[in-house]
């Protein structure tokens, strides 16, 4: 990682040279946002940021970009600060709103995914390629134990990555490998302010409670450092399953081409080549797959591999990991006894060879076991009766 080579002091001033290793990455972008909210971190995203891009000849074109939420009156101000300071260090700035009306629960979700949203907007319309955020290593440490408490699994336990995707624009975070205290350090030392988010020691949220035990968990050997490397290690697991589900998917792609293939290729009584032909569903409007291969495999990889499938063909939404397990559950148990010969409809019991038949929705996916496949497929869409207001 980029911050392994700095110093393992947290109260160790980043230099031109950390931060040279820090933003290496993205050296090649065309535009870069930062994401500067006013705080000590995002504050030394821009300043560490716009030294790196000083000292290059050639790099990406910085654009800081403040969301102010409309939550707190002291917002307004401290965007002013980061736009007169983003134009000592020569940056551009941009102040992007969160406008409309907030919701009563869930605000803190809410109010990320507006900021997400707007600062992609800025992204497309500057032409950027990246935005930078200022996450630490003390905010990977608190992930990891928030998803821990809700009981996520491998995924979510990685926590946040170095680089992902999000609304069409890549989302990165160089200090992932360093801690708050070391920015604050750095910021101290060039003589540069910061605003102090007063939401970030309100104990009505989940993030300020958790800072407040921290040092509890880390005088038992669970501080920032070991917890983001719980992570880290979880991502590097997680990245291995995702390849053996990769794996898995193709297996059963390739098991029903070469099913097919044999079929075709067989001879009928009078001779002649069968007239067995593939079914008319295109394979980018469903996936189906034979319910014994799949039911051999290990329960993580038939786990994700009906989550992400469901994922691609519904049209409500990510689906819940605890959904999902439910549903393979039933899934599992219906194989089981089809494979028994128990629980198989009437038509069968009277001479037909109609197959037990198992029909779920979820996250607007159908899920289906017929004739010992499973396919999975977009759910007809729901009505909404005009008479009823759309409700």
């Amino acid at each position: 990682m980029a911050g392994d080579a700095m110093s393992d002091d947290d109260n160790s001033v980043i230099s031109a040279q950390d931060a040279k290793g820090l933003f290496a990455d993205w050296k090649a972008a065309p535009a870069i946002i930062l994401a500067v909210s006013g705080g000590p971190d995002s504050i030394a995203l821009m300043w560490l940021a716009a030294r790196w891009r000083s000292a290059l000849a050639r790099g990406p074109r910085l654009i800081a970009v403040t969301v102010d939420h409309g939550l707190r009156p002291e917002a307004t101000r401290e965007a002013r600060e980061v736009k007169r300071l983003a134009r000592l260090l020569d940056l551009p700035h941009r102040t992007m709103r969160w406008t409309g009306l907030k919701p009563k629960t869930g605000l803190p979700a809410a109010a990320r995914t507006a900021r997400y949203r707007l600062l992609a907007q800025a992204a497309r319309t500057s032409g950027a390629t990246h935005i930078l955020t200022a996450h630490t290593r003390d905010d990977q440490a608190e992930t990891l134990l928030m998803r821990l408490l809700r009981g996520s699994g491998i995924a979510g336990l990685a926590a946040m990555a170095r680089e992902s995707e999000r609304d069409g624009v890549l989302l990165a975070r160089p200090f992932l490998d360093v801690s708050k205290s070391q920015l604050i350090a750095t910021l101290k030392k060039a003589k540069i302010g910061f605003a102090d988010d007063p939401t970030n020691h309100d104990t009505n949220f989940t993030r300020p409670r958790l800072r407040s035990v921290m040092p509890v968990l880390a005088a038992e050997g669970g501080d920032t450092r070991n917890l983001a490397r719980l992570a880290s290690r979880l991502a590097r697991a997680n990245a291995a399953v995702e390849v053996l589900v990769d794996g898995a998917e193709r297996y059963l792609v390739l098991r029903d081409r070469e099913a097919l293939h044999s079929r075709g290729n067989a001879k009928a009584p009078d001779g002649k080549a069968s007239n067995t032909k593939a079914s008319n569903t295109k394979a980018s409007d469903a996936m189906d797959f034979d319910s014994k291969a799949f039911a051999a495999m290990p329960e993580e990889i038939r786990l994700r591999l009906l989550l992400r499938t469901i994922n691609r063909f519904g049209h409500e939404g990510p689906a819940e990991l605890g959904k999902v397990e439910a549903l393979l559950a039933v899934l599992d148990r219906a194989v089981a006894d089809q494979a028994k010969g128990r629980g198989l409809s009437r038509d069968q019991s009277r001479g037909s060879s109609t197959n037990f038949r198992l029909k779920q929705t979820l996250a607007g996916a159908l899920v289906s076991l017929v004739d010992g496949r499973i396919r999975v497929e977009p759910a007809p869409r729901r009505r909404v009766r005009a008479d009823r207001g759309g409700i």
